[in-house]
């Protein structure tokens, strides 16, 4: 132990009498670690320090001195009990104390000795140490509804201050309530080290929502938490449920598989199935399958636990069907103007729905046959549907009628130089076209819904009669048609133009004769009167203009 001279400790003394303590400063320190602890934070520069002493409080009042340091010197340590080996001073005059425990849980003073003054920095020091971990144990195996069971227990060893435990499920911490949840939490101290150890037991009442739940224990204001862990719930079966698949729509050909579910935990794992009456039992299975089902397994399924018939459920299934017969089909042939009576026949499980397209064309509605024409011959077909079941049915109709000629005419071309003669004519098989004479052909149409167009061009040499002649395998049919030559033509122009001429020449005559009578009966008329001659004159000049212009059109 380093003592002061003399006169150096009644300087000490006196002006330890005088001396001002600073208020009381706290710091947290972790166990095990270098336990720093500051000396007056800067507030008196290091210059003006002569001496440095740190002690600490033994308890009741005692103090224990532990180093000091004298301007210009070396530390001394003035420590005799564990904290001979653990302590020293850094530059700043900071208390360093090595391997933290918690026994430096205490005051710890500072004295700072400057030229005049004395002064004391106490700082009060606080040791913590987290828990090593938290552990979960004596587990339960399964939770029982409605009754209280030991979950598990939660410990968090070695820790300073002791830890306090929360509960969690699913994240969302638990209280206790007195009823379904009880938490009993402890606190042992390691007498060695001081270090406390905190136990947790979480008792719990389960619900059915509670599977599948996940329970953990955490920390509080730590990083740390337990891994979490679920358990089986147990309970009885209250409901019961029979489930079909397919879902949607069962199909006559189609598997039906009933599936028995019940809500206990664990499941059953027989069941009764009632198939319209008929009871099978199951063993290690919740389902029962009917292959390739036919439309008579419509009706009610039940299913029921085998040791408590009383719980079943029940459900009504319908098995879709659809059957169709068209009448006639395949391959139809009639003749045109008669009737094609259809008959189709629809055996269904439910409301069908019909349609109808020719040559792939959908039909707006339901084909007429009454009164066959031409151009009824395509294939029809007939599309039914229920619900997803969808059938056809079909024929290629073919109307067939004898060749005829509808019309027959002629044109004179257009540069004047031919003439085209045109023969249409309708009829199935498609009829073929002749001519009794040669000519060119200049087109034929199409055959379309029993009709077709003949075109030839012809440049007679004299006045004939042509034929047009069509024919099929139902009959032929023929017609003519008089064609003249441009000469005749001609000539026939000719004798009109002189017709004409002759015409206004006797007209001319005849106008002639009529004036001369007139003017005879004016004038003897005048004679007798004594009338005056002017007006004659104005008819006579009016007949003699008419005159003239009759002679000029003879000329023409």
């Amino acid at each position: 132990m380093h003592l002061l001279s003399a006169g150096c400790a009644s300087a000490v003394l006196l002006v330890a009498l005088l001396s001002q303590v600073t208020s009381l400063e706290l710091i947290t320190g972790q166990y095990g670690e270098m336990l720093k602890i500051p000396c007056n934070s800067g507030a008196i520069k290091a210059e003006d320090i002569a001496i440095t002493k740190w002690k600490y409080d033994k308890g009741d009042g005692v103090p224990g001195y532990l180093l000091v340091k004298q301007k210009n010197q070396n530390v001394s340590i003035s420590a005799t009990d564990e904290y001979k080996v653990r302590v020293s001073m850094d530059e700043n005059s900071s208390l360093l104390i090595s391997a933290a425990k918690l026994s430096d849980q205490r005051t710890f003073t500072c004295m700072v000795v400057t030229g005049g003054d004395v002064f004391e920095y106490p700082v009060n020091v606080l040791i913590h140490k987290l828990p090593a971990k938290l552990e979960i144990s004596e587990k339960a195996e399964e939770l029982e509804i409605g009754r209280l069971t030991k979950l598990g227990k939660c410990v968090a060893k070695d820790a300073n201050p002791p830890a306090n435990i929360t509960w969690f499920k699913n994240n969302k911490p638990l209280e206790a309530d007195g009823k379904g949840i009880s938490i009993k939490a402890s606190v042992a101290i390691e007498s060695g080290t001081g270090l406390s150890t905190t136990t947790s037991i979480l008792e719990y009442s389960a619900t059915k929502e509670d599977t599948g739940a996940k329970f953990e224990c955490r920390a509080d204001s730590l990083p740390l938490e337990s891994s979490s862990m679920n358990f089986t719930i147990t309970y009885s079966t209250e409901n019961i449920m029979l489930e079909v698949s397919p879902q949607k729509e069962l199909k006559e050909g189609d598997n039906l598989t009933l599936k028995c579910v019940a809500d206990g935990n664990p499941a059953p794992t027989s069941f009764n199935f009632h198939l319209k009456g008929e009871l099978v039992t199951v063993e290690n299975t919740d389902t029962y399958t009917i292959a390739n089902v036919s439309r008579n397994a419509t009706g009610e399924y039940k299913c029921s636990l085998i040791d408590d018939t009383s719980m079943e459920a029940t459900r009504n299934i319908t098995v879709t069907y659809l059957d169709i017969n068209l009448s006639p089909s395949g391959n139809i042939v009639k003749l045109a103007g008669d009737a094609l009576n259809l008959s189709l026949q629809i055996d269904s499980s439910g409301k069908a729905e019909v349609s109808w397209t020719k040559n792939n064309t959908k039909l707006d509605k339901q084909p007429d046959f009454t009164k066959l024409g031409y151009s009824d011959s395509g294939r029809y077909e007939w599309t039914v549907t229920v619900g997803h079941i969808t059938r056809t049915a079909s024929f290629d109709l073919t109307v067939e009628g004898p060749a005829v000629i509808k019309s027959l005419f002629k044109n004179r071309s257009n540069d004047g130089q031919h003439k085209v003669l045109t023969c249409e004519a309708e009829g199935s098989p498609k009829p073929a076209v002749s001519w009794s004479i040669n000519g060119t052909l200049l087109s034929e149409s199409p055959f379309i819904n029993g009709k077709i167009t003949h075109k030839i061009k012809v440049v007679p040499s004299a006045n004939l009669t042509v034929h047009c002649t069509v024919t099929n395998r139902l009959g032929v049919d023929s017609r003519a048609i008089n064609v003249s030559s441009y000469q005749s033509e001609d000539s026939d122009q000719t004798r009109l133009v002189v017709g004409v001429i002759v015409g206004l020449l006797i007209a001319t005559l005849v106008i002639g004769l009529a004036y001369w009578v007139y003017s005879k009966k004016s004038k003897q008329g005048s004679w007798k009167t004594g009338e005056k001659e002017c007006g004659s004159s104005e008819e006579e000049k009016k007949l003699e203009e008419k005159v003239e212009e009759n002679s000029q059109k003879a000329e023409v």
